[in-house]
């Protein structure tokens, strides 16, 4: 039995796990600082506070409480979370459609040559990918 993914994380729940992702296991005071700095404007502390004790209950953070202050790390991986977030927004923008995000993302900005290469670094990787027979595939036939 596999358990649940994490809930989807709001716009501040995932400012904090960037700072954690960034930064490893902070404080509240460490993390709020870091919000502050980031957002140019200073955020409030007990505002920081809620919203980690938040994310503790949703199972998107660890608390350790051993020492007098409490020390949150990040309990998903950023990889895992990007890729959450992503299908979420391609299902519900695009239909579930990658070439409509593409065509989207490279039609509506200038696209540097350095990126078009890696771009297509990227596709002939996925093409090499998907031509590789998987040998699991002859098992099942």
């Amino acid at each position: 039995m596999s358990k649940a993914p994490p809930p989807k994380p709001t716009d501040s729940e995932l400012e904090i796990l960037h700072v954690l992702w960034q930064h490893g296991p902070a404080t509240v005071r460490a993390i709020n600082d870091h919000l502050s700095q980031r957002r140019q404007a200073e955020v409030g502390y007990t505002t920081t506070l809620k919203i980690c004790q938040l994310m503790l209950e949703k199972g998107l953070v660890r608390r350790d409480d051993a020492d007098r202050s409490h020390v949150y790390r990040a309990a998903v991986r950023e990889q895992e979370t990007q890729s959450l977030l992503l299908d979420k927004f391609v299902d519900a923008t695009f239909g579930g459609s990658a070439l409509k995000l593409v065509m989207q993302a490279l039609g509506n900005r200038q696209t540097s040559a350095d990126e078009l290469a890696q771009i297509r670094r990227l596709l002939n990787d996925i093409e090499i990918q998907n031509s590789t027979p998987n040998p699991d595939d002859d098992d099942r036939a």
